[in-house]
């Protein structure tokens, strides 16, 4: 495909994206009216709720931010801001749907979770609030590992490993008591030994992985993943770049758009 014809095709995508975002965006507003109105009248009881301190995030295994390939747009990294960490009671204590569209060295792919608000509910309420925004669109992910651990790491829009939405989050949630993580969990990067540095950096495990527990405990889990798992295996299975077991993945990932529901 020409590259024009590429660039006004991708375009077309992104403002359908956006105007479905606009939608899901009013709908939430008018909902958030109800619930602030209930809120507001337990107020007047005694009622209130607690909101999170902010604070740093990221995971290790910081590199360059990789490139785009074949039919995938290239992206521009750099930091974003992902507005104020949300209640965790945004998160509704249901199981909420995601849609991660993806484009790969393979071409385009999509990776659907289920999120659980009740056992993560802050995880789940941030990743639901960044997923609306459009903050994960355009981005790629920035880590492989393929030794030791099975994972992909997404979620930093400046791509280094470093990057956050503006607020940092904890305590640790539905972290497994035994240390493996199922090939199909969605769990939280954080730094190490920092149970408070959770921001939107996110990893999904395609191959079961044990993944010690450091001093602060272990990973976040906030979702499994239902379907499109094979793509995560497509590009593990096309290696590190450099043939590295840890660093940018050979075969570049570009997220480029988040639903919801």
């Amino acid at each position: 495909m020409a590259a024009t014809k590429r660039e006004r095709e991708y375009a077309r995508k992104r403002q359908e994206k956006w105007e479905q975002r606009q939608a899901q965006a009013r709908a939430r507003r008018q909902r958030t009216f109800a619930i602030v109105a209930i809120v507001a009248v337990l107020a007047l009881v005694g009622g209130g709720l607690v909101v999170a301190n902010l604070g740093s995030t990221a995971d290790p295994a910081a590199s360059s931010a990789p490139q785009a390939a074949g039919d995938c747009p290239a992206v521009q990294p750099g930091a974003r801001s992902g507005g104020d960490l949300p209640d965790p009671s945004a998160a509704e204590d249901r199981t909420w749907a995601a849609t991660l569209d993806l484009c790969t060295g393979a071409g385009e792919s999509q990776v659907t979770v289920e999120l659980d608000g009740a056992a993560a509910p802050q995880a789940v309420a941030s990743f639901v609030s960044l997923a609306q925004q459009g903050y994960f669109d355009d981005t790629a992910c920035h880590r492989l590992t393929t030794q030791g651990i099975f994972v992909l790491q997404c979620g930093d829009p400046t791509a280094t490993g470093t990057g956050d939405p503006g607020y940092s989050y904890g305590p640790i949630e539905n972290a497994p008591k035994d240390d493996v993580y199922p090939a199909g969990t969605l769990a939280m990067a954080r730094q190490g030994g920092n149970g408070e540095s959770m921001g939107s950096q996110f990893f999904i495990v395609y191959q079961d992985s044990t993944i010690p527990s450091d001093t602060a405990g272990g990973y976040t889990v906030l979702g499994t993943v239902t379907s499109g798992l094979d793509a995560v295996q497509a590009v593990a299975d096309a290696g590190v770049e450099g043939g590295a077991g840890d660093g940018s993945p050979a075969s570049p990932v570009i997220i480029e758009g988040v639903e919801t529901q």
